[in-house]
């Protein structure tokens, strides 16, 4: 789906897993942070943890760099007792310590990097109240959601896509380099009001 004219200030990446959704982010807050040195960015972006070729887990990052675990497949004391999705168990407390903090609305922020808003993410009670004050602060927002699984969005994205501010970019193979340069513009148009 391409970008209406009226491009509102939460923008959506999704498509299917694997296909760059983070690197797209990450690529379109590099960008804007080298030609707008001035902006304050907030938020964080999650990346696989690996051991050789296999994935083992699932991280969050925050944009200055610090490090939580946010899922593993190994077991510990603690983690028969967490969420899982898939054969991951979610270290939601981990995932709340480091990312929530990026979440509070600070009259200096210009843009908040959300990657990602998934089921993962949304077993944290106080996350998705997190993402609709960000929302209803009227920062732009620069996200990544999870395409539905058998045609239905989690009820957290489903408000995220519905909201009027909302402008969702599928993301696949063959546009995601086309959709980089589109976001970082819109981004960069939207900063520039500000």
């Amino acid at each position: 789906m391409m970008a209406a004219a009226s491009t509102g200030k939460c923008l959506l990446v999704t498509g299917p897993p694997g296909v760059g959704k983070t690197t797209l982010i990450i690529r379109a807050y590099e960008s804007l942070k080298a030609s707008n040195p001035s902006l304050k960015f907030q938020g964080f972006y999650t990346r696989e943890v690996r051991q050789g070729a296999q994935r083992v887990g699932f991280e969050v990052v925050t944009l200055d760099g610090q490090k939580a675990p946010l899922a593993t497949t190994s077991t510990s004391s603690d983690s028969f007792r967490w969420p899982t999705v898939g054969r991951y168990k979610v270290d939601v407390a981990s995932f709340e310590s480091l990312a929530l903090p990026q979440l509070q609305v600070k009259e200096d922020a210009d843009l908040f990097i959300i990657d990602e808003v998934g089921k993962m993410e949304l077993y944290s009670s106080s996350f998705f109240p997190a993402v609709l004050k960000v929302l209803e602060s009227n920062i732009p927002i620069l996200a990544s959601v999870p395409i539905p699984k058998s045609g239905r969005d989690i009820p957290g994205v489903a408000r995220l896509k519905n909201h009027p501010g909302a402008t969702i970019f599928t993301l696949t193979e063959s546009n995601r380099d086309a959709m980089k340069e589109q976001i970082s513009s819109l981004l960069a148009d939207l900063l520039r009001k500000i």
